[in-house]
């Protein structure tokens, strides 16, 4: 039986933006060697959005647009989906995501547009169901593990910060160290004696502008200190880079973050073997994730959800808990990302428990929201 879509709203919200302002100076690291480093232009103001779909029996689906970042729809991309979508059945989810994926080329906007359109179809099928989108994806597990983004200023400090993480529960810790290949070697054997052999380490290159010999050197010395990946050691449009450097390394290389919303390019870096592992974001819709899981599931690899997601962590809690070939959960400690829901009303954003994540038993995404204060905060219904 079909369920119409009758109306497509935004809701929009003030905020501060997650991701600051920031100028480029040239800094010499080496003889010969240059590398771009960002210098702070402050914290500017920004907009969080909120998509409403509704069906014809009433039924409405919810979901932030993007995640931490990219949280706002054009006013063009919103009409021209109101164009596309009003009308049509809400639970033909696949035949949607193509329509929306071959409009994209005529509307020269950016790829993954519609991936919130897509979670609010979810959450609306979940709704009808009286199933959590975990359920429909297929509940691989009730919980799954988290990792910890340790902070620290010192190697020191990082080796502390990774045992606070592990002292909390958590099975794995990630860095984001921003040094030279040398300096960063030192700080993984820093982290890597004070939290053990049990607890798994990961590294994130994105702050590191390494060379491919440098990467190379990194990616070896990981392997020698059991991490369990490597996360974009080279700029992710080096495919010839990655291959490489996936061919000469066994700890496994996770990319492509900067082009996860464009599903088929990802598809493609992992069959050409730039990549060993695909980094994954539910804010190009859970239903490209979904193709993109079956995908490296037949390759026998594992998609890795970057961050907590839309829904202020609730959607990819749904992605870790419901698809069997992922690893972890993102979690970014102190309230920087799940706590920012509740300004807007959300009162359920998921917090790892003893290093833990898991959805809510409601229908759905299982959002609860605290709807007078949503629309206390909120500044727009377009």
């Amino acid at each position: 039986m079909a369920t119409k879509i009758e109306r497509i709203e935004l809701s929009v919200f003030e905020t501060e933006s997650n991701t600051g302002r920031f100028d480029l100076v040239e800094v010499e690291v080496k003889p010969g060697r240059i590398r771009w480093k960002r210098q702070g232009r402050g914290q500017p103001r920004d907009e969080i959005h909120v998509l409403h779909v509704i069906t014809s029996d009433g039924i409405q689906g919810d979901c932030t647009v993007g995640d931490a970042r990219y949280t706002t729809m054009r006013r063009d991309d919103l009409e021209q989906l109101r164009i596309l979508a009003i009308g049509e059945d809400a639970l033909d989810r696949e035949r949607l995501i193509r329509k929306m994926h071959a409009a994209t080329r005529g509307m020269f906007t950016l790829q993954g547009w519609y991936g919130t359109f897509d979670n609010c179809l979810w959450d609306i099928a979940g709704k009808l169901e009286g199933k959590g989108v975990r359920e429909l994806l297929g509940q691989a597990r009730a919980s799954c593990p988290a990792y910890y983004n340790l902070g620290g200023a010192t190697k020191e400090a990082a080796a502390e910060d990774a045992c606070v993480a592990v002292e909390r529960g958590f099975p794995a810790v990630k860095d984001h160290f921003g040094g030279d290949a040398a300096e960063n070697i030192d700080w993984f054997r820093g982290v890597r004696a004070a939290v053990g052999d049990k607890v798994d380490v990961l590294h994130d290159a994105a702050g590191c502008d390494y060379t491919l010999e440098e990467a190379i050197t990194v990616g070896k010395e990981l392997d020698e200190l059991h991490f369990g990946w490597f996360e974009e050691p080279l700029p992710d449009r080096d495919q010839e880079g990655l291959q490489e450097l996936c061919a000469t390394v066994e700890v496994p290389i996770l990319a492509p973050e900067t082009m996860m919303n464009d599903f088929e390019l990802s598809a493609l870096w992992l069959r050409l073997g730039a990549v060993d592992m695909l980094r994954v974001n539910a804010r190009a819709g859970m239903t490209h994730i979904r193709q993109l899981a079956q995908i490296a599931e037949e390759m026998d690899t594992t998609i890795e959800a970057n961050g907590p997601g839309g829904l202020f962590g609730l959607i990819h809690a749904h992605l870790v808990c419901g698809i069997g070939n992922t690893t972890y959960y993102e979690y970014f400690p102190d309230g920087s990302r799940d706590a920012a829901g509740q300004l807007i009303g959300l009162l359920n954003p998921p917090v790892p428990v003893s290093g833990q994540i898991t959805t809510p038993a409601g229908p759905g995404w299982g959002a609860e929201w605290d709807w007078t204060r949503f629309k206390r905060a909120r500044v727009a219904l377009l």
